[in-house]
């Protein structure tokens, strides 16, 4: 079957004299021209979903010469291709239509990713909706995705690092990533402009937090905690993840269902646990009179009485070295205190699984799968002998 059996010469001609009678004329592989009565030349795709037996489908492309003959056989050959992954030509060309008309825009990606995947499977979704905002949405957000090249990301990334704020560079830039690989996997916008750049072409990585405190500088913290010099939320949270080498966001969500002061035992459940997994920790016996205390202080459902912003909190544990009563010379966080716990509990010789179940990582290996033990016996024997080091440190003794 020939291909290509137009040409507009023969075109022009046609609309240059009018037909008795409609007439169809194949250019091949579907492409066809319809001539009628009134002058009018438009062209149509042809095809059939199934076999010979199933109903012809007509697909108006356009009219001609608005629709030149060239582009027109560009349309039919991506409805072939279409055809060739068994999607329908009609659907897929209005759906390309809509999409030029009202196009897709790197906001519209974004958000998809936020509303659909983020705010059901991301803790803090409106934080990444937030910087989204402010560093991608404001720069490139109005232009059409298939139309933002990497030049257009690479100038709204590399401006957060000229702001000085390297690492948060490289942290959007995943997030935009895993979005953009997100609305792609479920069909709803197509970019690749990211695929080949690493944090490195538009900041740099988070370093390894690695800041253990010192005995001097711990002993100071703990001291500071028995003071009145910082706000009580504060006083309380810094205790508890001083304490249970819990997560700040163990703190900070921790509920007062899931403290069992007569059984002492707080267990964190898993809607709050970074692995997803139950989390038990023995309450140490003079660890309950503070609790008891705060029970007093902190109405409501929540231990600290309060749920405040993540932003807020680290950025207090970030600004806390500084504190006029601990002037400690090297900064650190307050994931910082998760690292001296383990330390310091490897120096006084801490069997390190126990250690690790306390800190609310996961154990490899078969003993994962297998171990289910809860070692509450040895976890309390752990707390009580990193407590009378904090009290050791801080002359509390």
């Amino acid at each position: 079957m020939s291909v290509n059996k137009l040409n507009d010469n023969k075109l022009k001609a046609l609309l240059k004299k009018s037909v008795e009678k409609e007439s169809w004329i194949a250019d091949g592989d579907g492409l066809a021209i319809r001539a009628q009565i009134s002058g009018n030349l438009t062209w149509y795709y042809r095809y059939r979903l199934g076999g010979r037996d199933t109903k012809l489908e007509r697909l108006l492309l356009g009219k001609y010469p608005d629709l030149s003959l060239s582009a027109a056989r560009k349309l039919r050959d991506k409805c072939r291709s279409w055809l060739a992954e068994n999607k329908d030509p009609r659907f897929m060309l209005d759906r390309d239509i809509q999409e030029t008309l009202k196009p897709i825009t790197v906001k519209d990606a974004l958000e998809y990713w936020v509303n659909n995947y983020a705010a059901h499977n991301r803790k803090y979704p409106e934080k990444d909706r937030s910087q989204l905002q402010v560093h991608i949405y404001s720069k490139i957000g109005s232009i059409p995705l298939h139309m933002a090249d990497r030049r257009h990301w690479l100038s709204a990334l590399e401006q957060i690092t000229r702001k000085g704020s390297p690492v948060a560079a490289g942290c959007v830039l995943q997030v935009c990533k895993q979005a953009l690989r997100y609305c792609d996997r479920r069909g709803y916008a197509t970019s690749t402009a990211l695929e080949q750049l690493t944090i490195p072409d538009v900041g740099k990585k988070h370093g390894k937090r690695d800041r253990v405190l010192t005995d001097v500088e711990l002993g100071g913290l703990w001291r500071l905690l028995h003071s009145n010099e910082i706000q009580t939320y504060y006083q309380d949270m810094l205790f508890l993840i001083t304490v249970f080498c819990a997560r700040t966001g163990e703190v900070r969500l921790s509920t007062w269902d899931e403290w069992d002061l007569n059984a002492k035992l707080w267990t964190v459940p898993k809607e709050n646990s970074k692995t997803g997994e139950r989390i038990t920790r023995p309450i140490p016996d003079r660890v309950i009179p503070w609790l008891e205390d705060m029970r007093q202080r902190n109405k409501g459902p929540f231990i600290l009485g309060e749920v405040r912003e993540p932003d807020a909190v680290s950025q207090f544990g970030r600004r806390l070295y500084k504190h006029r009563t601990l002037n400690h010379g090297e900064g650190w966080s307050l994931h910082s205190l998760r690292h001296t716990f383990i330390t310091k509990n490897a120096d006084l010789r801490a069997p390190p699984h126990i250690v690790e179940l306390l800190a609310g990582h996961e154990l490899g290996g078969v003993f994962s799968v297998y171990n289910k033990g809860e070692y509450l016996m040895e976890k309390k024997q752990v707390l009580d002998r990193y407590l009378d080091r904090l009290e050791l440190l801080a002359g509390l003794v």
